[in-house]
């Protein structure tokens, strides 16, 4: 029987001091402090930390708010502008993506110099951010904000991380990435801003960690912290998994056009393999590598794979995509085999040298389209990081 059912059957009877000595009053919700996830620098793991958190504090029964209060690289949502993580967490955290919620603040291109020509009101932005935390505040048990680029990203148009915390009165988490001295001086100079704003730093994370160097990040790294009065929340290992891109972004970065198959863009790349230099050992274990191959030796690349095919009795390709460099047109031998397994193919101007060197330096983020990075995140996060501290600590 409910509380209210029970109440009305004891009304019944006309004991209303019974009823009322029997009224148990509802527990007042344990209130939580805003969280800002800012970073020492770029592509060092705010998403995957911001992920990671979010998705801890909704699996404790809280109700999680999300905003990006300064964005730079964005999309489109009816005629606003949104950053591209906000729908990212809109699936996480279920909620509809508003932008003046959500994402309330976009510095895009052009922006520095509308900034600084004197024509804009700076404290517009803040305006906007304050209104979208009211918002957020009122409607969730905690509010996770993330950061952008390093502590002064924003600084143009006076909305840096560290301003934008202090205004948002939050604790900040900061992310850096795996090392000791280099990773302490990194630190010590980026939370510089916002021990000028008095922005408490509520601890940090090391992220991207060789693992056989974990302990020693603990150590040492951990060691200089607790002498700065500042906690380690968690020592994160390097995940290779993470830095797999796909295969449309390959294609951006060296300039190419997916001509077969684009629809397979969205496959992972684990391994690149250089066609002139293909071995029977490259295709050993995996179902997604990528081969960089010239037309004049693509054919003798493709039979390499097919005899490795045919002697471990395997029906699918080891290719989850190709990479041709020229324009010249595919032999029909190697046509006839991307066709069979439909695997797609980019065409760039690019020799194999000069596609590879760009593809090392493809900078891979996480998004909707790779679901297993959005879980491994999560998992990575939640399994090094010290959660029942992070519980404590945000607590008011």
């Amino acid at each position: 029987m409910c509380l209210n059912s029970f109440e009305r059957f004891l009304k019944c009877f006309g004991d209303d001091e019974v009823c009322c000595n029997l009224r148990i009053s509802q527990p007042k919700r344990m209130k939580y402090k805003n969280i800002y996830v800012a970073a020492t620098s770029q592509h060092v793991g705010k998403t995957t930390t911001t992920l990671g958190l979010a998705s801890m504090f909704n699996k404790l029964g809280l109700k999680v708010g999300y905003c990006k209060p300064v964005g730079q690289k964005h999309i489109t949502v009816g005629d606003k502008q949104v950053d591209k993580d906000t729908v990212l967490f809109a699936d996480l955290l279920k909620f509809e993506v508003d932008p003046d919620i959500h994402s309330p603040v976009i510095l895009g291109k052009g922006a520095t110099k509308t900034l600084l020509s004197g024509t804009f009101n700076r404290s517009h932005f803040h305006d906007k951010i304050v209104a979208a935390n009211t918002y957020l505040k009122e409607n969730n048990d905690i509010v996770i904000y993330e950061g952008t680029g390093h502590p002064g990203v924003g600084s143009v148009g006076g909305a840096s991380n560290a301003t934008v915390a202090k205004l948002l009165d939050c604790a900040v988490v900061m992310v850096v990435e795996g090392g000791i001295g280099s990773t302490i001086d990194m630190l010590n100079m980026c939370m510089s801003l916002f021990r000028e704003q008095e922005v408490p730093i509520m601890g940090v994370i090391v992220n991207k960690v060789i693992p056989d160097k974990i302990d020693m990040v603990k150590q040492y790294v951990g060691g200089w912290l607790k002498e700065n009065d500042m906690k380690l929340l968690g020592v994160v290992p390097y995940d290779e998994t993470l830095a797999y891109p796909l295969v449309w972004t390959v294609a951006k970065a060296i300039g190419g056009e997916i001509d077969c198959y684009p629809e397979k863009g969205y496959q992972k790349i684990e391994k690149v393999i250089a066609g002139s230099l293909a071995d029977y050992d490259d295709f050993k274990g995996s179902e997604n590598s990528l081969l960089v191959v010239g037309p004049r030796v693509i054919d003798q690349a493709i039979e390499k794979i097919s005899r490795y095919q045919a002697y471990h009795n395997i029906e699918g390709s080891p290719l989850s995509g190709i990479v041709i460099t020229g324009m010249d047109s595919i032999p029909k031998f190697s046509k006839k085999f991307i066709d069979k397994h439909k695997i797609p193919l980019i065409r760039t101007q690019l020799d194999t040298y000069g596609a590879v060197v760009k593809m090392s330096k493809i900078e891979v983020k996480i998004n909707r389209r790779t679901p297993w990075k959005i879980t491994k995140a999560i998992e990575l996060i939640r399994e090094n990081t010290n959660v029942k501290e992070l519980v404590r600590l945000s607590k008011i």
